[in-house]
């Protein structure tokens, strides 16, 4: 309780309504498809094959027509929007293999579609990408906070949208790593008491302000806080092809990053690490927090043998602390670094615009 008071002392709630109304990123939220009320909306894959409409991605296409993947909360985890598909199983939903999501042209496959002349303005205001969350949510299972950032597709209602400024690509991204740290799910489970990650839940929710993403980063010398977690959250969640304009509005304009799993462990440590300093939380405090989260260590100490987890987490926050102290930079684990085009995919080759054969619309091959 105290540690929690403390946390709520030094920061702002994500968006306090009442007047004068205090929100700092500018956020809204939208949820834009009730699976109950919209479902005949839906359309089913085998009912858009018998119609002629042809699968490419995740996306049919016909005469210039396009009906998107409508992506459920079950579908997303932090940093992975293809964390479950309902490809070739229709009772339920898989998550992909490490395998798969190296695959940078795998997407996930949704159990409905919709067709685009449905979709909500939102989704034609020239935003690259979505901050989404699942609605299902507890406070006793392995993470609670889930978020992910998302391509431009229709979403259900159990997958609700964190509407930001269409033109502030690095905001998705710094919102999104701030969510999907060890230190905001602890807060979120002080708070949620059901199994709903509910609007009026989140708004109450201590955020660290946009401000601070501008100001130096206190272990990285000159760098912006910013420029030093943006390439970390890039390298996490551009790994397929259909979130290339978020990466390019970001300022990458190469190839999605491998899917390696080490890396992935690190880079999601040093942003643990270093949302445990932003907060202010002594090294003592960061210890009793991570094992308030029993599942995971239960599955770090069968695969591992020990918390692995909070060791790393513990030993990049130390190597931070130092850097602070001595005014000397961190240096990364990680080699190469962060969003190094080294560790991306093959650029596409032979890419062209062409005109399907048979059909009105031009597509890129």
């Amino acid at each position: 309780m105290e540690q929690t008071r403390t946390i709520y002392t030094r920061f702002p709630v994500l968006l306090k309504e009442r007047p004068p109304e205090e929100n700092p990123w500018g956020i809204k939220f939208s949820t834009m498809f009730h699976m109950a009320n919209d479902s005949h909306l839906f359309r089913s894959r085998t009912q858009l094959e018998a119609d002629d409409w042809e699968l490419e991605g995740n996306v049919f296409y016909r005469d210039g027509e396009r009906c998107l993947p409508l992506y459920e909360g079950k579908m997303i985890s932090h940093f992975d929007h293809r964390f479950g598909s309902y490809e070739g199983l229709p009772q339920g939903d898989s998550e992909l293999s490490e395998l798969q999501h190296d695959n940078s042209s795998l997407l996930s496959i949704p159990r409905y579609w919709i067709h685009e002349s449905h979709m909500p303005n939102l989704m034609r205001d020239g935003r690259k990408a979505f901050l989404g969350f699942r609605d299902v949510a507890r406070s006793t299972d392995i993470r609670t906070a889930i978020f992910s950032i998302l391509p431009v597709v229709p979403c259900g209602h159990k997958l609700p949208i964190v509407v930001l400024d269409p033109t502030k690509t690095c905001d998705v991204a710094y919102l999104a790593t701030c969510f999907s740290s060890f230190m905001f799910d602890y807060i979120a489970r002080q708070k949620l008491g059901g199994t709903s990650m509910s609007y009026f839940i989140l708004k109450q929710l201590p955020v660290l302000p946009p401000s601070q993403y501008a100001a130096a980063c206190k272990w990285g010398n000159s760098t912006s806080l910013g420029t030093w977690i943006f390439p970390r959250a890039l390298e996490l969640t551009y790994t397929a092809w259909d979130l290339e304009p978020f990466a390019k509005d970001g300022g990458y304009d190469g190839p999605p990053f491998r899917w390696n799993e080490e890396r992935r462990f690190l880079l999601r440590c040093e942003l643990d690490a270093a949302y445990f300093h932003l907060y202010g939380i002594e090294r003592d405090d960061v210890d009793y927090i991570m094992e308030t989260f029993p599942i995971v260590k239960r599955k770090d100490e069968k695969l591992y043998g020990e918390y692995r987890t909070k060791r790393v987490i513990l030993e990049i926050f130390d190597e931070m602390q130092r850097a602070m102290e001595t005014g000397e930079m961190y240096r990364t684990r990680l080699v190469p670094p962060p969003a190094d085009v080294a560790v991306a995919h093959e650029p596409l080759r032979d890419v062209y615009k062409a005109v399907v054969p048979g059909k009105n619309d031009t597509r890129t091959v």
